[in-house]
């Protein structure tokens, strides 16, 4: 088997149909197996997801249902346990891929040695640009430079909505941190496997179509027509990214992370002065804090266990530093084109 393709679905059922279809119409249909696996949705996406995948030939479509929303880490670690495929393409279920998006990212990928790669990311209802990976990281460590290019070329982060990855490196790094439960769970896995020796690529010639934040922004259907954040994904944004530094780098990665701090405090700042609301600064740079210091033993675990992987330092790391553009950048541009962010209040503890 060529590649598994493993969608992970909470609550699809608007995305479903689309999604799974675009893969049956894949040109390399006859090398991949499809695995859906469901975090215990509500809306019937899981019975919907069932039905379709029934009809398809055998062997090539599966439905596992997790039991329980695992998030994004251990909802996607639990399918790729059971994937046969020499590669593994995580992907959204609200992206939908073009007839050769597969036979063209696989192809570019083995013939340039990728360990890891994601194709050209445009909107979901046309063909404006949204990302072909992040390039670098910025002053603060975060993953910036989501800028088009005219050719394939090495990438610090494919994207999460369309992850291809080798399963034998998937499996040898330890697949995704189910410490982090989503978000920068992508950044956290292709950190370790620049470290580990691979390479990742961003493949210009290979083509998906992505909603994006289609739980947290939902508005608009297809189109996304306002900026909507809320206290629980800039918890799990801000904690997540600040760990990947803590847990991979050396002291100088380590370092960087003072600085991510220090700009965390001063946005979570300027967002209680514009939101008015002082659970924001708690929910976002307080509680991310504290969820890090009592996380430190699995950091310092996963160092240990990181070490003998390692073949590539701090310095080296920073070949993808870009000074060019702040990864708040695209946060500005957001505002500019939507207005301020409507933010909602902490849910994670909501039913």
């Amino acid at each position: 088997m060529l590649v598994s393709i493993i969608i992970l679905n909470y609550n699809g059922a608007r995305w479903m149909r689309s999604c799974l279809d675009s893969v049956r119409a894949q040109s390399i249909f006859d090398q991949t197996e499809t695995i859906v696996a469901d975090n215990q949705s509500g809306d019937g996406s899981d019975h919907l997801s069932e039905e379709i995948l029934s009809v398809w030939p055998p062997g090539h479509g599966r439905f596992i249902q997790n039991g329980g929303n695992y998030g994004y880490c251990k909802g996607n670690n639990l399918p790729a346990k059971e994937a046969r495929g020499k590669w593994l393409f995580f992907l959204n279920n609200d992206a939908r891929l073009e007839p050769d998006t597969l036979e063209v990212l696989i192809r570019e990928a083995e013939k340039r040695s990728a360990t890891a790669a994601t194709p050209r990311v445009l909107d979901y209802d046309s063909d404006h640009f949204q990302s072909l990976g992040a390039g670098g990281f910025d002053l603060f460590g975060f993953p910036t430079q989501r800028l088009d290019f005219p050719q394939t070329r090495e990438v610090l982060m494919p994207e999460g909505c369309s992850y291809l990855v080798l399963r034998s490196e998937f499996e040898r790094l330890g697949g995704f941190d189910e410490n982090f439960f989503m978000y920068a769970d992508e950044l956290d896995l292709s950190w370790r496997i620049w470290l580990a020796g691979g390479r990742c690529l961003g493949i210009r010639e290979a083509v998906l179509h992505h909603r994006g934040a289609a739980a947290v922004n939902a508005a608009g259907g297809e189109k996304i027509v306002e900026f909507r954040t809320s206290d629980t994904k800039r918890f799990y944004a801000n904690r997540n990214n600040l760990m990947v530094l803590l847990k991979q780098g050396g002291w100088l990665m380590r370092l960087t992370a003072l600085l991510q701090m220090c700009w965390l405090i001063l946005e979570g700042l300027a967002g209680v002065l514009l939101l008015r609301r002082l659970s924001f600064f708690k929910n976002t740079v307080w509680n991310v804090l504290k969820d890090v210091r009592r996380l430190r033993p699995h950091l310092q675990s996963e160092r240990k266990r990181l070490a003998p992987l390692r073949q590539r330092s701090d310095f080296w790391m920073f070949r993808h530093f870009l000074r060019a553009r702040l990864n708040r950048w695209d946060e500005f541009l957001r505002i500019r084109r939507f207005g301020m962010p409507k933010v909602t209040g902490d849910t994670r503890n909501r039913s």
